[in-house]
This record gives C-alpha cells, sequence and structure tokens, in this order.
C-alpha cells in the first residue's frame, strides 16, 4: 500500500507542476479520440473524413474551453448526417441545439462527459459513467451524461437505417425520412431505459456516498453497480435483448476496477485513525467525525558526490599543523631539511 501511496502522490505532485502543459494534451487526445469516433461512425462526408484535418481540429480544441470541444463535435456530427441525408442533417441539428442549451443552463462545466459517454460505449463500459457522475459531481452533471447517450443511440439508429436514408427522392419521400428517423429515435426503448437507469444510479451513488459511514464510497460503488446489473438485467429481458447481459456482466465487472481507481485517486481514507470531536456554543452542540487522509509524502532522492577534494583538504590541513608544531618546539625548518 506504501509504493501506491508514493505512486499517487509522485502522479499528484507531477500534474500539480505541470498542469499548464498535461491540461491541453488531455484535451487534445479527448477531442480527436471523439472526432475520430465520429468519422468511424459516420463519415459519410468525405471532406471530413480526414486524419490530418482531425488533429488540426483537435490541436485548436486543446487551447480552448471544453465548451467549444463539444461545438466542434456538434457540427461534424450535423455535416456528416446532412452529407448522408437532408432530413438526418437538420433533426441532429434541432437535437444537438437542444443537448447544447441543457448543457449551459445546467452543468456548464462537465462538457467532457457528452463527449466521453459514446466512447465509454465503444469500449463497452458506459455503466461506469453514472457512477463516477454521482461520486465526483452533483446529480445534474448526469444531463450531459445522457446528452452523450442520446447522441450515440441516434447515430446508431442512422446508421441502422443508413441504405434508405441515402435514397433520393421526391419531397413526399423526404417527409417519410423524416417521419421513419423520429419513429426509430422516439420508438427506441433500449435508449429509454438506458436513461432511466442512469439517473436513478447518480442519485443513489450521490445519495450514499454523502452520508457520514465508513468506507461511504465503496458502499456508494457497490450499491449503484448492483443496482445497474439488476436493472438492466431485468430490462434487457423485458424488451427483449437477452443476448446484451453477457456484455452487461463484463462491462459492469470492468466499471467496477475503474471506479475503485477513482476512488484511490480521490477519495482514499484511513479509517483506523478516524477522531470524532464534540464542542458546544451557546445554541449548538457539534458533533464532528474527522478522517484523516492516507498519504505518503514521496522521498526525495539526493545524490552525494564523493571526490578527492576532501582528501586533499585534510592533507593540506596536516601539513599546516606539521610546521606549526615544529614551531612550538623551536626547530628550524631548513636544518630540518
Amino acid at each position: 500500500m506504501t509504493v501506491l501511496l508514493e505512486f499517487k502522490e509522485g502522479i499528484r505532485s507531477f500534474y500539480g507542476k505541470y498542469e499548464v502543459y498535461l491540461l491541453p494534451v488531455v484535451k487534445f487526445l479527448l477531442a480527436f479520440s471523439s472526432f475520430l469516433l465520429i468519422n468511424q461512425k459516420i463519415g459519410y462526408m468525405e471532406r471530413l473524413d480526414s486524419v490530418p484535418l482531425l488533429l488540426i481540429m483537435a490541436l485548436v480544441c486543446s487551447i480552448l474551453p471544453v465548451a467549444f470541444m463539444l461545438f466542434a463535435a456538434g457540427v461534424l456530427l450535423t455535416l456528416h448526417c446532412y452529407a448522408l441525408s437532408m432530413p438526418a442533417g437538420v433533426i441532429m441539428l434541432v437535437l444537438f441545439a437542444v443537448m447544447y442549451l441543457l448543457y449551459f443552463r445546467f452543468a456548464p462545466g462537465n462538457a467532457y462527459y457528452a463527449l466521453l459517454a459514446p466512447i465509454a460505449y465503444v469500449l463497452g463500459i458506459p455503466y461506469v459513467m453514472p457512477a463516477a457522475n454521482g461520486l465526483l459531481h452533483q446529480p445534474v452533471s448526469v444531463i450531459p451524461t445522457i446528452c452523450g447517450v442520446v447522441t450515440y443511440y441516434f447515430l446508431d439508429g442512422i446508421t441502422a437505417n443508413e441504405a434508405s436514408l441515402s435514397e433520393t427522392g421526391e419531397e413526399v419521400e423526404l417527409l417519410s425520412k423524416f417521419q421513419e428517423i423520429i419513429k426509430q429515435f422516439v420508438g427506441n426503448r433500449e435508449m429509454y431505459l438506458t436513461i432511466a437507469v442512469f439517473t436513478v444510479t447518480v442519485l443513489v451513488v450521490y445519495v450514499i456516498r454523502r452520508l457520514s459511514v465508513d468506507y461511504a464510497w465503496t458502499i456508494a460503488i457497490v450499491a449503484g453497480m448492483l443496482m445497474q446489473y439488476v436493472a438492466f438485467f431485468a430490462g434487457y429481458l423485458q424488451i427483449g435483448m437477452s443476448s446484451m447481459t453477457m456484455r452487461l456482466t463484463a462491462g459492469c465487472g470492468v466499471s467496477v476496477v475503474l471506479l475503485l481507481i477513482i476512488q484511490f485517486f480521490f477519495f482514499n481514507l484511513d479509517y483506523t485513525r478516524t477522531e470524532r470531536v464534540q464542542f458546544e456554543d451557546d445554541e449548538y452542540y457539534y458533533y464532528v467525525k474527522a478522517v484523516p487522509k492516507r498519504y505518503v509524502p514521496v522521498r526525495a532522492k539526493s545524490l552525494k558526490k564523493i571526490s578527492d577534494n576532501g582528501r586533499s583538504a585534510r592533507a593540506r590541513r596536516d601539513s599546516v599543523t606539521r610546521e606549526e608544531l615544529m614551531e612550538d618546539m623551536e626547530i628550524d625548518v631548513e636544518d630540518e631539511e
């Protein structure tokens, strides 16, 4: 455990020292991963399906606020959908405008969750998102995560109906495409199940981790993931998606490991040294529970240079002492020689 604590403190110290350089790098990686995922998922506009262009866009996003990264991703999504079908582009634009307004109204500081949610779906670990929201932020932070979930399912529906949406036709067919997209999107029961479970998970994890009990974060993680597993398992069986249960089991297992790593870095307490203090004033009694954090300072490594200078200095001191001794004994130095 001491080695892990030293490793954690080393990382925190390194990040605190070089934050001004590391933060743009993290933003660049997040932006490039998001843009690359969009192009791989719906790369219908060939002019935008270019890695050098994505690198330039990600570089610009790395020096601007996170909100601009979300805006750039929305523009990229809209253009790709419009290249496939004008109805898909219009609906994507309206959907993105609504989500962007919700983001600015309720959770302006958590835009990266809207970008991380689709990436987590591709990696098979979307279940870590609501639990991380509840551990690290207020419950309202689930809104960007839900926006990312809605975007993922919308793009999934666009990909599934790519052949029918790409066909050209008259105005009547255009209206039918609008109806087809909206019907497919509104009737997605898996999306509604995910939104409901994620919302409840955030509330459960947030309430438990705020309790004044030992190992509150660990209990919150276990309770949140168990609730997600049971809810999704029953929901998948109900809507006829029993094949998702294997992916659910693996995803929840990996998510628990990731959440425990988050706990280690953000809420690692030593409950064996818990102290309880009681005091009062004229109006109230106060009961305070103090739990210290686990902290091990990083051992500073020092190098000691060993040379012959010290030996030469000692020789000089010995020579001076000998001369002084001969002088005290009234021995002439020239006679001695």
